[in-house]
């Protein structure tokens, strides 16, 4: 699958199961890990969770599914999605479409874990109805993001600056998940601000700051191996 329409353009919902996930919501999910299992508590007690490790050890999928949760419970109105548009160092706005089919590239990896978690044809209706929301971090100043649960992914390509103005955005009966990697970040040296943003929010008792490692990588063992000699 292209992920590329008839007409030439690129529908990220399309090429999503349409099966009995869509009559009934897919069962929760369970750890696989002692760290996945600490994440999942972090996010379950914290407004704020910080997820940070290396690749393949579920900390977006594990964010995208409690969000489904939650919604599907009905303890949030809306999830709301945004990662930065880093990965190809283009700037969305020489991207044809709207800002939905502009970000739509970028923020795939979360329309997938979404479309696996409650379907696509559920998917899509949320979509349409404005109940999950793409919002690119430069667009997210100055709102207050009530009754939401808001997962910031790729956090490692934000400067601090960015960052903090995320988590500011934070509003009542809300949650709020940062993942990403310091160690593939897409920044010039110096520019990235998770690290530091993580070490200043961890002592605070009501922020969550989780640490994924290697031993946390739930994809094929030989990714574990080689990101420990990358």
């Amino acid at each position: 699958y292209t992920g590329f329409d008839d007409l030439g353009g690129w529908d990220p919902l399309d090429g999503q199961p349409d099966g009995p996930r869509d009559k009934k919501y897919i069962k929760k999910i369970k750890p696989r890990s002692e760290g996945q299992a600490e994440l999942m508590q972090s996010i379950d007690e914290y407004a704020l969770t910080l997820a940070i490790g290396p690749a393949g050890t579920g900390k977006t999928y594990l964010a995208i599914a409690a969000a489904a949760e939650a919604l599907e419970e009905g303890s949030v109105d809306r999830i709301i999605l945004s990662r930065p548009a880093m990965e190809a160092g283009e700037s969305i706005g020489y991207l044809p479409g709207s800002m939905q089919d502009k970000m739509a590239p970028y923020l795939r990896p979360l329309y997938d874990a979404l479309g696996d978690r409650m379907g696509g044809k559920k998917l899509r209706h949320f979509m349409d109805d404005g109940t999950i929301e793409i919002a690119p971090v430069g667009f997210m100043r100055g709102r207050t993001l009530n009754n939401a649960f808001v997962v910031i992914d790729e956090a490692q390509n934000c400067t601090y600056q960015q960052i903090k103005m995320l988590v500011s955005r934070l509003g009542w009966n809300s949650t709020m998940v940062v993942t990403g990697d310091p160690a593939q970040t897409d920044l010039l040296d110096g520019m990235s601000g998770l690290t530091q943003i993580a070490e200043k929010l961890k002592p605070l008792p009501n922020v969550g700051v989780m640490q994924l490692q290697a031993k946390d990588i739930v994809r094929h063992p030989l990714v574990a191996e080689m990101l420990e000699v990358l």
